[in-house]
């Protein structure tokens, strides 16, 4: 990291955020590493960029480049800020998860389309606060786009014993300790499919900077629900191991489409440009707003107050 420059000069609009078990992208020549300062604080790690085929893909780590991060403690807000200061309009997050489902076996991946949030209040989770308040939509939680290039990616790659199940509902809990038995039996007779402790309040921060965000997950045990064996990282890291090929390789075709597709609506998250910002404005009066929330606002979204 600290070799490489630490600006670029081209926007990046496409960014991966690494959890446990995808720590880093290989296959790809890092060419820059920032660390932007967001007045949120700095990101969880400083932000590789690389270039695949020419076009630049951004990195970040989660929980840090040492996974020193609980699930708590990561900087959500300076993430998804920092991202989308550089030019970021799209993001494929990966996370472990346990699984509620019988059908979705360990090593298995799962595109989910819903969430249910169990954390507790204790993490930042919007950016619209402080004098400043927005309401922001979020019926369904990822991009159902992105969803559709994971899902054909991941048929290309059946052969190589890529399962996914596409569509689904995510419990985010708070963690770090795993669930009880009978949390975990509540949460299967919600209609819960995977469990896991990162997709909030990072994806709903995603959808207030008007970016398309789609998590990818793959299943590394199943919970405590299924048998009488407690879920402990060995567990998890086992699987995560035995599939970190088959995880690399996902990761690495759903870029290779982003990448073929860089300047689409799509890609470049036409879809969700305004929703944020005519949230806000609607909502708190000019009299009412205070000067340092705009400003928050303002890195955001450049130029925002001057329409």
């Amino acid at each position: 990291m600290a070799s490489l420059p630490d600006h670029f000069d081209r926007p990046v609009h496409i960014a991966v955020i690494g959890g446990t078990g995808l720590a880093k992208i290989e296959g790809y020549t890092p060419v820059a590493a920032l660390n932007p300062t967001t007045p949120w604080g700095n990101p969880s790690s400083p932000i590789t960029i690389a270039l695949h085929n020419g076009i630049p893909i951004a990195f970040l780590a989660r929980h840090g480049l040492h996974h020193q991060l609980a699930p708590h403690e990561v900087p959500a807000r300076a993430n998804i800020a920092a991202l989308r200061s550089i030019g970021v309009r799209t993001i494929i997050a990966f996370s472990a998860v346990g699984s509620l489902r019988e059908e979705i076996k360990p090593m298995d991946f799962v595109v989910p389309d819903q969430i249910i949030d169990r954390t507790k209040g204790i993490r930042p989770f919007t950016f619209f606060e402080g004098g400043v308040v927005g309401h922001v939509g979020f019926a369904d939680p990822f991009d159902a786009g992105l969803a559709g290039v994971v899902q054909k990616c991941a048929d290309a790659m059946k052969g190589d014993g890529v399962v996914l199940h596409q569509g689904g509902t995510i419990i985010c809990m708070e963690g770090p300790a795993f669930s009880t038995r009978a949390e975990s039996h509540m949460y299967r007779s919600w209609g819960g499919s995977v469990i896991n402790m990162s997709a909030l309040p990072e994806s709903k921060l995603a959808r207030e900077a008007e970016l398309a965000y789609q998590m990818i997950c793959m299943a590394t045990d199943y919970d405590c629900w299924h048998t009488t064996e407690d879920v402990d990282v060995a567990m998890v890291m086992k699987y995560m191991d035995a599939n970190s090929k088959n995880a690399k390789h996902l990761v690495g075709a759903v870029l290779d489409e982003l990448c073929k597709q860089e300047n689409s609506d799509m890609v470049l998250a036409k879809h969700w440009e305004g929703s944020a910002q005519g949230a806000v404005k609607f909502m708190t009066k000019p009299e009412g707003r205070n000067p340092e929330a705009m400003k928050r606002v303002e890195y955001l979204f450049p130029g925002f107050w001057d329409n």
